[in-house]
């Protein structure tokens, strides 16, 4: 895992209001506000990893998924008091 990614990530949502969440390109742009696009393919890795580990959640259509099984646009957030554990969250973005 890159450090500063999820240094990155923490920090950005320990800035944002209980429930609400970040975008892999929000934290991209707080690790190299420059060149974030080069840094944007390190942030699913990272985040599938926290989110592995019940660190965070990664939401789909703003609802946790499977971080085995997701693609497409997605957001991350706190994991919330209720939350279903992630591994085991039906793949339910549709797109398979």
């Amino acid at each position: 895992m890159s450090q500063e990614v999820e240094n990155a990530i923490f920090d950005l949502l320990g800035k944002v209001a209980p429930g609400k969440s970040v975008s892999p390109e929000d934290v991209a742009k707080a690790v190299d506000p420059a060149g974030w696009r080069r840094e944007l393919g390190k942030v699913k890795p990272v985040a599938v990893g926290l989110a592995r580990a019940d660190r965070l959640r990664i939401l789909r259509h703003n609802k946790p998924v499977n971080p085995e099984k997701f693609k497409g646009v997605w957001r991350m957030r706190l994991p919330m008091e209720g939350d279903q554990i992630p591994a085991a969250i039906a793949d339910t973005d549709g797109d398979e």
